[in-house]
């Protein structure tokens, strides 16, 4: 049997990591600059997480939702009190599409409405809802293209209460700082404008903090910056640094109904072990802090480079999206194959660097160095 083809791949074998760094088979040291697509939270291989894991697993590796399982509840305490939300309920689950899915059903459960409101260039997944408020034809299947979501363009408040004031809006969802969509942010004005509005006509405000959240941005949620309070959270990639698992924060005026939401994995004893060793070296090691301190030294590092081939630098902590005017796939194989660092990509001319919450700023030194001698 062979693989299903999903996949552009590079020619290379990652087989071992620690922190920042990772060694392919041939044992060539790669600067991380991608964190696994902003998964690696705490850095590749931290010893605290392995022990932690490691203990669970010894002791209990798997069980069904329908025993307690303890570990769930000090998650939801030490969660709510992490990111300021110790009044909201936990839901927790295994995907970030699987969050958002979940997210949109409550939102149409609690309302019993249909329609939902997205963002053009927004992305939230590849399940059924999740993919149908993404705004990218290419992978909404026929099946999903059922006409619930509304694209609207980002920090343009007029259309987005012009389509609340219908009245049959379920949600809104938002990334505040889009990921996929070229690290584009939203504007305080905007964000308070549009959480106004959904309190107003009555539609549920999800803030998808999948990619943008669990610290990286220097804030623990990126729209605390901007100064709203949403009525549902969804997190997940570096909730459990590679352990899949993610999260729905949802408002106490939520009641939950029997029968209406459920998981087979999700919050499963070793998935709430890995993410409570997540909160303990966020919290030692201050690394919320530390995305804000190092990430605004890398912007600045960036934004000095005098390359014509640099056309912006714009994001917000260690989540930073590097616009070029050439197309991004040569740069980025070439910052693989000859500079040996790692980036994402969106769209045709932006690198994106989601490096592990640890990054300091010597290594963005040595990354700045690196690409400024490839370009």
């Amino acid at each position: 049997m062979n693989l299903f083809d999903v996949y552009p791949l590079f020619d290379v074998t990652i087989v071992r990591g620690r922190d920042c760094k990772v060694w392919d088979e041939k044992g060539q040291e790669y600067l991380d600059l991608y964190g696994g697509h902003a998964v690696i939270s705490i850095g590749h291989c931290h010893p605290y997480y392995i022990n932690k894991v490691s203990e669970q697993l010894q002791q209990l590796g798997f069980y069904s939702n329908s025993v307690k399982n303890p570990l769930q509840a000090e998650l939801a305490s030490r969660l709510g009190r992490a990111s300021g939300y110790d009044d909201y309920q936990l839901f927790l689950v295994n995907s970030g599409a699987e969050a958002n899915e979940n997210a949109l059903k409550l939102a149409s459960f609690t309302t019993g409405r249909t329609r939902v409101l997205s963002s053009e260039k927004a992305f939230h997944g590849r399940t059924s809802l999740a993919v149908e408020v993404t705004n990218n034809p290419k992978i909404v299947a026929p099946i999903n293209d059922n006409g619930h979501a509304c694209f609207l363009p980002l920090n343009d408040i007029e259309p987005w209460e012009r389509e609340l004031e219908q009245g049959d809006v379920a949600a809104v969802i938002l990334e505040c700082v889009q990921g996929v969509g070229g690290i584009r942010m939203a504007t305080p004005e905007f964000a308070r404008q549009l959480a106004a509005a959904c309190k107003k006509h009555g539609a549920v405000l999800i803030c998808d903090e999948i990619q943008c959240g669990y610290g990286r941005t220097g804030r623990f949620f990126a729209h605390q910056w901007l100064g709203i309070r949403p009525d549902i959270i969804t997190v997940a990639k570096g909730i459990a640094n590679g352990f899949p698992m993610s999260a729905v924060l949802i408002s106490p005026a939520f009641k939950p109904v029997y029968g209406q939401l459920g998981t087979t994995f999700g919050g499963n004893h070793l998935a709430c072990a890995a993410a409570l060793a997540v909160l303990d070296v966020m919290e030692e090691q201050q690394l919320v802090e530390n995305a804000r301190v190092v990430g605004d030294y890398l912007m600045e590092k960036l934004k000095g480079l005098n390359n014509e081939k640099i056309k912006e630098v714009r994001g917000r902590g260690l989540m930073i999206g590097i616009e070029l005017t050439v197309p991004q796939k040569p740069v980025r194989e070439r910052l693989v194959y000859d500079e040996h660092v790692f980036t994402g990509c969106s769209g045709d001319n932006l690198l994106r660097l989601l490096p592990p919450l640890t990054f300091s700023k010597a290594l963005a030194d040595e990354f700045v160095c690196r690409l400024e001698r490839m370009l």
